[in-house]
């Protein structure tokens, strides 16, 4: 059984590659490809088609439908494998199996054991790479019953996208990593690539300029969000949402999902569809109410402290942080002065992710700077938050800057952390050690 020290040197060789997510694409321009991952997954004999897969692609929203999936699938009686991306705290996260992460032992021995195989092929995978064919193959190890997929980045050129998935997923369509696709009309596209002959696609995206996109991509059905399924209605509980949902086979009214923001009623919508799909028939009322019971999804809108209320949403591009501020001026309405933490990554502008949120509203934001290779420097962060017209600060360090937006608040107050998963998962290690 691998030891302490064993998880230590996977994780320390892991970091010797390739890794986009902390570095960009760098001077490089490099352009995702599939060709080492497919290589890679040769070589281990195609776990990632031992399985039936759900393969969730979106601009916004793909952990928490995948987590939401997840549960469902559970509820059903199924063996769930979960692979998603980025972490919060620690890497254990990116994979799950029935909702649990992977063990420090079990991720040492499937990590390491494909670290092994990298060094034999003519061209070393990336990290990304290797996290993906290790999820697939640590699912197929303990024989899940379906993998629920959450891609990297896009969809057609991702790591994840070796899988046969036979039902996809399409959270919606918005302006992000367009350093890779060029405008919004290449993001479509590349979320399409994910579709496979004959599979399901389940689309949340209801705009009618990708109707014939996804019409001729190749699904042998395309269930789309509003039309033939969707979230009716969704109000305010204690402590998340109540929902109607339909879908093509059924209809489940006020059922309870214990996460905030009316976005999650249309991610609740697309994963009731995607398991439907699966199954090929509606779920029962009951499996649907304990599946949705169960759901939680750390960091999206999540509540972390009381008095003053802190909330850590990982919120990184205009569209989630328009999606923040509707949940906030609905659910939170009472709290009038916000005291913002914010970090960001290059290539995405704080201050407009500020002027989403209503700078009006905000009284103070308090910049930092996750420990994280593309991180944007603190002080750029409190320029471009003066620049929308918001007082700011610098307090690099998250941690600390969090504990300084809880001194500087009054039991009234709303604590609010986002700007980017990276600033969301140290903030919430920092509150849970303190």
């Amino acid at each position: 059984m691998p030891s302490d020290e064993e998880y230590a040197d996977v994780l320390a060789a892991l970091g010797e590659y390739v890794n986009l997510e902390a570095t960009g694409r760098g001077a490089s321009r490099a352009m995702p490809s599939l060709h080492r991952m497919q290589a890679l997954v040769a070589l281990m004999a195609e776990p990632q088609h031992s399985y039936p897969v759900l393969h969730l692609t979106g601009t916004n929203g793909k952990t928490s439908t995948a987590r939401i999936l997840t549960s469902l699938l559970v509820a059903q009686g199924l063996s769930v494998g979960t692979y998603t991306s980025p972490h919060l705290e620690r890497i254990n996260e990116r994979f799950a199996w029935n909702g649990e992460p992977i063990s420090d032992e079990a991720f040492a021995a499937a990590v390491g054991a494909v670290l092994e195989l990298a060094e034999l092929l003519p061209e070393r995978p990336w990290y990304f790479e290797v996290l993906a064919a290790s999820a697939f193959r640590w699912f197929s190890d303990i024989a899940v019953d379906a993998a629920v997929v959450e891609v990297g980045m896009l969809g057609r050129w991702d790591a994840t996208n070796v899988v046969n998935a036979a039902v996809a997923v399409i959270t919606n369509i918005g302006e992000d990593h367009l350093d890779y696709a060029g405008d919004i009309e290449g993001v479509a596209n590349e979320k399409a690539g994910i579709v496979k002959p004959g599979s399901t696609l389940v689309v949340g995206e209801p705009d009618e300029r990708w109707r014939s996109l996804f019409a001729s991509s190749g699904a042998a059905a395309v269930w789309r969000r509003e039309e033939d399924f969707g979230c009716t209605n969704s109000s305010i509980a204690h402590g998340g949402r109540l929902l109607d949902l339909r879908t093509p086979g059924g209809s489940y009214d006020s059922v309870f999902l214990p996460l905030h923001g009316l976005h999650q009623g249309n991610n609740a919508a697309c994963a009731l569809a995607a398991a439907e799909a699966l199954f090929g028939s509606p779920l029962s009322a009951d499996v649907v109410e304990a599946g949705f019971a169960r759901v939680t999804s750390p960091g999206r809108l999540e509540v972390a402290g009381r008095r003053p209320l802190v909330l850590l949403d990982g919120a990184h591009n205009v569209d989630g942080a328009d999606a923040l501020s509707v949940a906030l001026s609905e659910e939170f309405a009472t709290l009038e002065r916000w005291i913002v933490v914010l970090g960001s990554l290059r290539g995405h502008d704080p201050g407009d992710l500020l002027r989403a949120l209503d700078p009006t509203r905000v009284h103070h934001v308090i910049a930092c700077e996750p420990d994280w290779g593309r991180a944007l420097p603190a002080d750029e962060v409190a320029a471009a938050a003066r620049d929308a017209g918001v007082t700011a600060e610098v307090v690099a360090d998250v941690g600390t800057a969090v504990a300084t937006a809880i001194d500087m608040a009054d039991e009234d107050d709303l604590v609010l952390v986002t700007g980017s998963l990276y600033v969301v998962g140290e903030a919430r290690a920092a509150l849970l050690s303190g």
